[in-house]
């Protein structure tokens, strides 16, 4: 059989890369995508499994102890990984895997998946913009805010580093040219 593919979107936080990502799921349903594991509380309207697999700090870092995970990070203070198992038997299976990643994921995914990794920047038209966006979504105190700041700035460096960089200037225009360019990966 042949072997899956997988595509990573990594941005920073505010750039609209859930926004992209759901309606890619929504045209694409071949697309299988990965739940990673966190230690973060959820928002409102997330559940368990279906969004994140949510579980305690000793609970992933027992995971993280045993090689659970392909890829793990501590990032805004909480942990984040992707579980080993699942994407191996996936893979072998032959499907078409999706990741919602970091950069320090993505970095690790590169590592241990090299060229078979496709990895699609989403950034924002500027630094300003992602600013206005993350305020408008009431959900950051402004601590939190000031650290999504500082870690996208760091984040926006490393753009031209992957496979494809998409700019979030206009949701539908950025859409067309993520969808034309997961279509090319897909064939």
């Amino acid at each position: 059989m042949a072997q899956g593919k997988i595509i990573v979107i990594v941005a920073p936080s505010g750039t609209g890369k859930s926004t992209l990502i759901k309606k890619l799921k929504a045209d694409k349903p071949e697309l299988l995508e990965s739940v990673s594991y966190t230690t973060r509380s959820p928002r409102e309207g997330e559940e368990n499994g279906v969004h994140y697999n949510f579980v305690s700090e000793e609970e992933f870092l027992a995971m993280k102890d045993e090689d659970g995970f392909l890829e793990w990070a501590k990032v805004h203070g909480n942990y984040y990984g992707t579980g080993k198992k699942f994407v191996e038997s996936q893979l072998e299976s032959g499907a078409y895997l999706l990741f919602d990643l970091d950069v320090q994921g993505t970095d690790s995914f590169k590592s241990f998946f090299a060229e078979k990794a496709n990895v699609i920047f989403i950034a924002p038209p500027s630094v300003e913009v992602l600013e206005q966006r993350l305020k408008g979504r009431g959900t950051e105190t402004q601590d939190s805010l000031n650290l999504r700041l500082e870690n996208a700035k760091k984040e926006l460096q490393r753009k031209d580093d992957y496979d494809y960089c998409v700019v979030n200037d206009d949701l539908d225009r950025a859409y067309a040219e993520l969808i034309r360019v997961v279509e090319g990966i897909l064939k």
